[in-house]
């Protein structure tokens, strides 16, 4: 008996010719089109339409919910490496791990500890702060020249401006909803023209010693890099923080609820960054050399990334930036006295690029089990077996 026989149509059906047109035609129907059947005899697959996207970005991600156990093992690494560095340094010269050489040693690593902060924050918030190194250079050269008149009225001014500076950053992402990246370069373009309107080092003017607080610097660093990582371990937190990292289109505006975690992303990197060069500028009696200040920038983004901290800014170990900008700092040391002659630049490239390697390690091994078989946000169910519906 032919398929084109009468007992094979449908009422007033008529159907054409070919095998072709038996599968594409009425009698096969499209499980796309086919609306959602809550009847018993149903394969119990719910079909629904995507969530739409201003929900979808900021629904947060399955990803947010890390293992910790990759960040474990990396800050485990992390740990032997500093003791690695800190063994040969010991070896070139012993008095470099004690004082006063260990006094400068810290307050150097507190330095470049709060650079890497300022930058992990801001990539966490999905608003890089490229800025942070010149901003650092321009707090150093302004009080290599203005130390005289005391650390207060020294210091303040410079705080008063970079606090000012991140605001107005954070205005323009937020108001024009611009990549924070592209807004921090431009911002620390007009930095750099800064730095660079002296033509001669600039010969420390003050007199202020941080070295009696060595301790207690890099001791305030470390707690808050500690503190830092341990909130940032909780989803929820992260999840607030990063409401300006797109997951879907990135012109879709993130909503009131990004302002706060940019403009103190923002903000409080671009004070980090002040300290921070203050702190270079009163642990050296050396004169600061006017420059583009943007190889800190890339040794606080390869310390960041160095700690576990993602590209994509949305994982983070808990020791990790300590233990990254411990590592950094024995090894300008061990560096300089070596006499290797490295390039800041040069440290900054190998340690963004040994830190690019991190974050797919990270973003590889920190997803939930979950991710492992749903794939991710947009799978969806295979099509339906619809002989087995009785239709």
């Amino acid at each position: 008996m032919a398929y084109d026989q009468s007992p094979y149509r449908r009422d007033g059906e008529q159907l054409s010719a070919g095998p072709a047109a038996y599968r594409a035609g009425a009698a096969a129907t499209d499980f796309r089109t086919r609306g959602y059947d809550p009847e018993p005899a149903d394969s119990g697959v719910r079909i629904t339409e995507p969530l739409p996207e201003p929900i979808r970005r900021h629904n947060g991600d399955a990803g947010d919910r890390d293992r910790l156990g990759v960040h474990i093992g990396w800050e485990i690494v992390l740990l032997l490496a500093v003791a690695a560095i800190a063994f040969l340094l010991y070896q070139l010269d012993a008095d470099a791990l004690r004082r006063p050489a260990l006094d400068t040693l810290l307050i150097s690593g507190a330095a470049i500890g709060l650079l890497g902060l300022g930058a992990g924050l801001s990539l966490c918030a999905g608003v890089p702060n490229l800025a942070v190194g010149p901003i650092s250079l321009a707090a150093a050269l302004h009080f290599a020249e203005n130390g005289d008149q005391g650390l207060v009225r020294a210091a303040v001014p410079a705080l008063i401006v970079a606090a000012a500076g991140g605001l107005i950053a954070a205005i323009v992402v937020l108001v024009f909803h611009v990549p924070g990246w592209l807004t921090s370069l431009g911002a620390a373009m007009g930095v750099i023209v800064y730095d660079q309107l002296r033509t001669a080092p600039a010969a420390i003017q003050g007199t202020f010693d941080p070295s009696d607080q060595a301790f207690f610097l890099f001791g305030g660093f470390a707690l808050l890099a500690v503190l830092g990582g341990a909130s940032g371990a909780s989803w929820p937190v992260r999840r607030m923080v990063g409401r300006m990292r797109p997951t879907g289109d990135p012109a879709v505006r993130p909503g009131g609820r990004a302002v706060f975690p940019v403009l103190t992303a923002l903000v409080v990197s671009s004070v980090f960054a002040v300290v921070a060069g203050i702190l270079f500028t009163a642990g050296s009696d050396a004169p600061v050399v006017p420059g583009t200040g943007l190889e800190w920038t890339g040794i606080a983004f390869g310390v960041a990334l160095l700690a576990g901290t993602s590209a994509y800014g949305r994982r983070g170990g808990i020791f990790g930036t300590l233990l990254a900008t411990a590592g950094i700092t024995l090894f300008l040391d061990y560096a300089a006295r070596r006499d290797l002659d490295i390039a800041l630049f040069a440290v900054g490239a190998v340690t963004i690029g040994a830190g690019l390697v991190v974050t797919r390690l990270v973003e590889a091994y920190g997803k939930p089990a979950a991710d492992d078989w749903t794939g991710g946000e947009d799978w969806s169910p295979a099509e339906p077996n619809s002989w087995g519906n009785g239709r």
